[in-house]
C-alpha cells in the first residue's frame, strides 16, 4: 500500500467539482478569445500598442459597453494588461503583453492557437443534431459545423504545414523528396485537402511539383481556390470537388498524401484502395493521423483526451453521416490503420520517424 494515494469519495467527488468549475471558467474564456479573435479587437490592440474601451470600439466598429466589459474580463483572465487598474472605468488603457501577440495574431506561428477558439464553437454549434445522432445512430454531415470548424481546422494546421512540410515532413523521406525536386514535374494529390494549405504548401517547398487536391466539401474547395490563387500558386495547384477514387486518375501521381482526414471518411478502407490506384506500384502513399495511444489505457494524457472530445463531438459523428460507416473516431490507434491498409491491399505500413506531439506519419507500402 506504501506509496500509493489512498482517496475517498468525498475526495474524488471534490476534485472532480473543481475540474469541472475550472473547465467551465476556461471554456468562457475561450469563447471570450473567440469573440476578440473574430471581431479583430486583437488586431486592433496590437495596431495601436494600446487603447481605452472607446478608442477600440472606434476602431473595430463595435459598441464601447460590451468593448469596456470584454477588455475587463479578458485582463482578470490574465490575457491582457491594464495600464493603471485604480482610473475610471472609461479611461483606463489596455494592452496585449510581450508574447501573447504571437499565440492570438501571428498565423505563421506554431505557437497560434487563436483557431482552437473557432473549433470549440464550431464543434458546439450543431449539439441538437448531434443529440440526434447518439439516439438513432446516424451523423452530423461536415458541412453542419459551419465556417468556425471549416476555419478553425483550416489555421489550425496551416502553421504546420508552412513551417514544416518542406524543412522536415518531406525531406525525412529521402525517395518522395527527391523525386518532388525531379523532371518531370512530380505530380501529387492531396486527398481531402480543405482549403488548401497543405496542397499550398507542398507546392512552395517544391517549385517543380504539381498538386492536385481533392476534397467532397464545396465551401472548403472554394475556399482552397481562393488561397491558391493569393499565394499566386493556381498555375501549379488544382483543387477538384470530385471523389479521388474515380477510376480516371489511375496511375497519375508520384505521391498520394492524406493530412488528418481517413480518420473521419465512412469509408477509410476505399479512401486507400484510392490511393494506391493513384499511385500505382512506384508512387508513395502517405497517411498523417493522430498520435493517439497504441492502446486504450485510462485515465490518460492530455492528447488523448483532446482526441476523444473531437471524437464524440465531432469526428465520429461526421464519419458516420454516410452509410455503411466504418464509424473509425478520431482514436485511430496504429493497428486500426494497418488493418485497414491490408483490407485495401498493401502489403504493409511503416510509422515514419518523424517527431510531432499531435500527429504520427504512415508509408503505405504496396
Amino acid at each position: 500500500m506504501s506509496g500509493k494515494t489512498i482517496e475517498t469519495a468525498e475526495q474524488r467527488r471534490d476534485a472532480l467539482v473543481e475540474r469541472i468549475f475550472e473547465s467551465c471558467v476556461g471554456f468562457m474564456e475561450l469563447l471570450s478569445i473567440y469573440i476578440g479573435d473574430r471581431l479583430g479587437l486583437y488586431r486592433a490592440l496590437a495596431n495601436n500598442g494600446e487603447a481605452t474601451a472607446t478608442e477600440l470600439a472606434s476602431a473595430t466598429g463595435t459598441h464601447e459597453r460590451y468593448v469596456r466589459e470584454w477588455l475587463e474580463q479578458q485582463t482578470v483572465a490574465g490575457i491582457l494588461e491594464v495600464e493603471d487598474e485604480k482610473a475610471e472605468p472609461e479611461v483606463r488603457s489596455y494592452r496585449l503583453p510581450q508574447g501573447h501577440q504571437e499565440v492570438l495574431l501571428e498565423r505563421d506561428s506554431l505557437n497560434y492557437l487563436a483557431p482552437l477558439a473557432r473549433q470549440m464553437v464550431g464543434v458546439s454549434r450543431p449539439l441538437p443534431a448531434l443529440l440526434e445522432a447518439f439516439r438513432t445512430g446516424g451523423g452530423v454531415s461536415y458541412p453542419e459545423y459551419g465556417a468556425d470548424m471549416r476555419e478553425g481546422i483550416a489555421y489550425g494546421n496551416r502553421a504546420m504545414f508552412v513551417n514544416l512540410m518542406g524543412t522536415e515532413w518531406l525531406p525525412s523521406i529521402p525517395d518522395v523528396h527527391e523525386r518532388l525536386q525531379a523532371d518531370p514535374p512530380a505530380r501529387v494529390a492531396d486527398i481531402g485537402c480543405g482549403t488548401g494549405w497543405s496542397s499550398i504548401a507542398i507546392a512552395r517547398a517544391y517549385p517543380r511539383a504539381r498538386v492536385d487536391g481533392f476534397d467532397l466539401d464545396e465551401s472548403s474547395v472554394a475556399e482552397a481556390r481562393t488561397n491558391a490563387e493569393a499565394e499566386a500558386l493556381a498555375d501549379r495547384v488544382a483543387f477538384h470537388l470530385r471523389d479521388a477514387a474515380d477510376p480516371e486518375l489511375s496511375g497519375r501521381y508520384d505521391l498520394a498524401i492524406a493530412f488528418e482526414c481517413i480518420h473521419d471518411m465512412s469509408r477509410p478502407v476505399e479512401a486507400l484502395q484510392a490511393m494506391r490506384s493513384l499511385t500505382g506500384e512506384d508512387g508513395a502513399a502517405i497517411v498523417v493521423d493522430e498520435r493517439v495511444a497504441e492502446s486504450f489505457e485510462a485515465p490518460s494524457d492530455e492528447v488523448e483526451r483532446l482526441m476523444y472530445g473531437f471524437s464524440v463531438l465531432h469526428c465520429l459523428p461526421v464519419g458516420m453521416a454516410e452509410q455503411p460507416s466504418a464509424a473509425t473516431g478520431t482514436v485511430m490507434r496504429p493497428a486500426t490503420l494497418r488493418r485497414y491498409a491490408t483490407q485495401a491491399g498493401y502489403r504493409d505500413v511503416e510509422v515514419l520517424p518523424i517527431e510531432n506531439d499531435l500527429w504520427r506519419f504512415y508509408r503505405l507500402v504496396p
